[in-house]
């Protein structure tokens, strides 16, 4: 497939944002289990607005891949079997339970709405917590459900594709979560650098699965089942025009198998490697520096593999479209 940078920008970008969402609640729900310290809700606050500039710089981002955005709204209609329609109802209802998070937590107003038996008081932003983690997750699975259900596209119908979209999602949210602690002050840089080790590892994990598993996949068609002749040598000579058309540009990528090489390896390095070494460091010293070295390091590297992830697939109309004279 051709990869189109306003997908990957959104997919990447909100990625981050749900990540970074996710980091500032579970930090919150430790310190309410007394696990953790208590933070300032100024920390909370500029947290879920740093998520929200992600989010809103994934949204952005799609309406590039649009021929026609002031008709934008429509694709909300199919929700009933589309998970793209999904996906844009989910994003503006998490984006907007994040907001309401970070002003609760902005304005202060943490009234203890009732107790539970535990003795663990519960105010609203603790409920919009758990809205926004349900939303989250909700959001990670219809992303990757919007490639995952494509059957004819078998290096995407995989679950794989849903687990590494929340784990990337989730790594590099944790990473920045832990270079902005750093910057302001905070004592949760350590414990948000150990969490973005464990989903860098298990992002590893995953990928490197998909990889394995596209690596092994044989075509079901040829030529021969193509056109129902079963000489076992065809060869095509022309796709019956002189130029290229829009079969050719939108899902094929043009690169050489040279180039696909070299991404794979770079997103390989630096998505899981360089930055694990930067968590590490940032671990033991809570420095900021290596920490937002470490996200930017990784973030690069997250747009590589996505580009990779949509180059790798190979749509069957390839068979015809292999050559244009």
């Amino acid at each position: 497939m051709h990869p189109a940078f306003s997908v990957i920008f959104l997919t990447t970008l909100i990625g981050v944002g749900q990540g970074l969402f996710l980091a500032l609640f579970t930090a919150q729900s430790y310190a309410g289990f007394g696990l953790l310290h208590e933070q300032s809700s100024g920390f909370y606050a500029l947290g879920s607005l740093l998520s929200l500039a992600f989010l809103g710089a994934g949204l952005v981002a799609s309406f590039f891949h649009l021929g026609r955005p002031e008709r934008a709204w429509r694709s909300a209609t199919q929700w009933r079997t589309s998970w793209l329609s999904r996906e844009v109802i989910v994003l503006p209802a998490f984006m907007g339970t994040v907001a309401l998070y970070g002003l609760f937590h902005w304005l202060g107003w943490r009234p203890v709405l009732l107790t539970l038996p535990t003795g663990l008081p519960v105010d609203p932003t603790a409920i919009l917590g758990v809205a926004g983690t349900v939303l989250a997750f909700a959001l990670f699975v219809c992303t990757g459900m919007i490639y995952a259900c494509l059957r004819f596209l078998r290096e995407w119908h995989t679950p794989l594709t849903v687990i590494n979209y929340t784990l990337f999602g989730g790594a590099s949210g944790f990473t920045l979560a832990a270079g902005y602690a750093a910057v302001a002050g905070s004592d949760l840089a350590g414990f948000f650098a150990g969490w973005a080790m464990i989903l860098t590892g298990l992002a590893l994990v995953g990928r490197v699965a998909s990889l394995i598993r596209n690596a092994r996949l044989k075509p079901k068609s040829s030529l021969q089942s193509a056109i129902g002749v079963k000489h076992p040598k065809i060869v095509q000579k022309t796709q019956g025009s002189m130029g290229g058309s829009f079969n050719t540009r939108e899902f094929f990528h043009g690169k050489s198998k040279t180039f696909l090489r070299a991404v794979k390896w770079l997103f390989l390095v630096c998505v899981f490697p360089v930055p694990l070494l930067l968590l590490a460091a940032g671990f033991t010293d809570g420095a900021g520096l290596p920490l937002l070295v470490a996200f930017g390091v990784q973030y690069l590297g997250l747009i590589a593999e996505r580009w990779f992830f949509f180059a790798q697939a190979n749509h069957p109309q390839n068979l015809y479209y292999q050559s244009i004279a």
